[in-house]
């Protein structure tokens, strides 16, 4: 039996994005296919697991499907339970899979999780219509505000943002990125907000397309945020990364990484990661996100331990990764 069990998820079909035409030989150990989670069409997700897919399966000789699921929660179970191979997790949610805190864990510690490779950071900010009069997160109390799928990053967060910082009355509609876009300019919600690589698909479309505000935390809001959440990070949403966008915006984010189960053949994750990193650029032009993809990155990890073919590529490239941090 081949690493991956293909209990998939019910009426979701995994697609091949990659040719083996021009692939390299694999190796014989290897499964005959793998499948990588990504999460709902309209995120950073969606496109970057293509595109790694894509890359990664024709430089190492390996078909790569892709697996649209609801986001980093259900990315952590599937692996946790080998109904995939390959996934990707924000590290906030991957640190409540650790634990097995958090209601969506039901008390289960994921400890079969390894991290392959740094990814990118995952920002939190907030899309409203112009005509909403809307221009900051106190003015969403009593309003409607779509957070994507109810297992992604933002579904998981926002409700306990929200939380923090006293914004009462929220109610939290869940669904695809690429829906809460239409229901944003259907005026079905009041505010789309939403964490991801940037850009962020769905946005870029909204901005295309209406009147848009963009914005992200005022310093008071992002005090007690970290003081809530302490795994939440500053970060910053550039100008000019959507039409209309003239100024810069703060917020907090959190880092991104590729994940598998312990099980995975070493010489398999040891390809993966070398893939990825050596072909940076070709990453880029799959996703933008992907400048951040890069081996230094690695840092950003503090508690998830390498798979050991992971920690074997960084250590040849001169970078420490501690040996309780490999496993």
């Amino acid at each position: 039996m081949s690493f991956t069990r293909r209990t998939l998820l019910a009426g979701a079909a995994a697609t091949p994005f990659v040719s083996l035409a021009s692939a390299q030989t694999r190796d014989p150990s290897w499964p005959a296919n793998v499948t990588l989670g990504t999460a709902s069409v309209g995120g950073t997700y969606f496109v970057y697991g293509q595109a790694w897919a894509s890359l990664v399966g024709e430089k190492i000789g390996l078909q790569i499907n892709t697996q649209q699921t609801q986001g980093p929660n259900q990315n952590l179970l599937l692996v946790q339970g080998k109904q995939i191979d390959l996934g990707m997790t924000t590290m906030g949610v991957a640190l409540q899979a650790w634990h097995g805190r958090g209601d969506w864990t039901r008390g289960q510690q994921m400890r079969d999780v390894r991290a392959l490779f740094p990814m990118y950071d995952t920002p939190f900010h907030f899309a409203v219509l112009k005509r909403s009069g809307i221009t900051k997160v106190a003015d969403l109390a009593g309003k409607r505000v779509g957070v994507g799928p109810r297992a992604g990053t933002p579904g998981t967060y926002f409700p306990l943002i929200f939380q923090a910082l006293g914004v009462q009355n929220v109610t939290i509609r869940n669904g695809q990125a690429s829906d809460m876009g239409s229901q944003l300019g259907d005026g079905l919600i009041d505010c789309f907000a939403f964490a991801a690589g940037l850009p962020i698909a769905a946005y870029t479309e909204l901005a295309n397309t209406q009147d848009m505000v963009f914005f992200g935390f005022n310093d008071g809001e992002l005090e007690k945020l970290k003081a809530a959440m302490p795994e939440l990070s500053p970060s910053t949403i550039p100008a000019g990364t959507y039409k209309q966008m003239a100024s810069a915006d703060k917020t907090i984010g959190l880092f991104n990484f590729a994940i598998t189960n312990k099980g995975l053949p070493d010489s398999l994750a040891y390809a993966i990661v070398k893939a990825v990193h050596e072909n940076h650029d070709a990453m880029v032009k799959g996703h933008a996100a992907a400048s951040e993809t890069i081996p230094q990155n690695v840092a950003k990890n503090a508690f998830l331990p390498f798979h050991p073919g992971a920690a074997r590529y960084y250590r040849e490239k001169g970078l420490t990764i501690p040996d309780n941090l490999v496993g």
